[in-house]
């Protein structure tokens, strides 16, 4: 299309085309029918062809005219979309916050502090993006989020790091498990028994194997994952006791998978990251909030149970 054809140009067509006459069109431009008529004449001289062929003050389009009314319904769309989201951003109930966390954390913290946002404010919007590290670490130093929650101790570039909660790893075991009936298991408790474990490339797997190797302990490695629900799954099914973030351990318990706290530490620690480039919603500092009461309210309920 010609740089000397304007977007007026295009709207005296569609106006045209909805109403089908250069006298409905002006009325809906708030114009006047010869100005109407005169921009659609030199739309089509710019063009070199007609759309419209007149008969009896009537403007019926031909077929090039029907083709370009199907690709300036697609673009007016688009259009009236972005006026429909630039409105939206005003208005505090479409207000949304977008949250990106550790998967374990998508299902064992997050939704209880966004429970206790929504019951405040019914209002809020939550977009949760689970994701694994590094991958987590990036996206936020990329800004591209308003809140993270990771497990990291350090903050990533162009962030600052909020603690939330420091605890322990802790076992996961079948509820008829022999040793379910400890109130505290040792890494000599482990020996020989069937281990459902993290994968090799896991931090917190590294850590438990360091710690089983200087006890020299060994176990049964059966079965290997990255995630710690789908540990604690198979640890449900009886195939080996593990040991788990403490979070995950407290959401998967039930009456076939109890946890017990363990006699050496493996620390488990979980950090709000917020974005120091991105323009902060207001709604995020509640959501700190849902967050810390969250957090408190599942490490009285960890301590409880020792």
């Amino acid at each position: 299309m010609s740089p000397r054809i304007t977007h007026r140009h295009i709207e005296v067509f569609r106006a045209v085309m909805t109403t089908g006459s250069a006298t409905g069109a002006a009325t809906l431009l708030a114009s006047s029918q010869p100005t109407v008529s005169r921009e659609l004449a030199r739309l089509e001289q710019l063009l070199g062809y007609a759309l419209f062929v007149r008969s009896q003050g009537r403007l019926r389009p031909n077929a090039r005219a029907l083709a370009l009314w199907d690709e300036v319904q697609r673009s007016w769309q688009g259009l009236e979309r972005v006026v429909d989201k630039a409105l939206a951003l005003g208005r505090a109930e479409e207000a949304q916050i977008g949250v990106l966390c550790l998967p374990a954390l998508s299902h064992a913290l997050l939704p209880g502090a966004a429970a206790r946002l929504l019951a405040r404010y019914p209002q809020a919007r939550l977009a949760v993006t689970p994701q694994e590290s590094p991958l987590l670490e990036e996206w936020m130093a990329a800004q591209r989020f308003d809140l993270g929650l990771s497990e990291q101790d350090s903050a990533p570039a162009g962030t600052q790091t909020l603690p939330l909660l420091a605890l322990d790893e802790v076992c996961v075991l079948p509820a008829g498990h022999a040793l379910a009936a400890r109130s505290r298991l040792r890494a000599e408790d482990f020996a020989g028994q069937p281990f459902v474990s993290l994968s090799a490339d896991d931090p917190y797997r590294r850590q438990i194997d360091a710690v089983f190797a200087q006890a020299g302990v060994a176990r049964e490695l059966r079965v290997q994952t990255h995630n710690a629900v789908a540990v604690c799954a198979m640890v449900e099914q009886g195939l080996g006791l593990a040991i788990v973030n403490p979070l995950t351990a407290l959401a998967c318990a039930g009456a076939r998978l109890v946890w017990r706290p363990l006699a050496f530490s493996i620390p488990f620690r979980v950090q709000a990251l917020l974005p120091l480039h991105r323009p902060a919603l207001p709604e995020v500092q509640p959501l700190l909030q849902a967050l810390q009461e969250e957090a408190a309210a599942l490490a009285q309920q960890l301590g409880a149970g020792r």
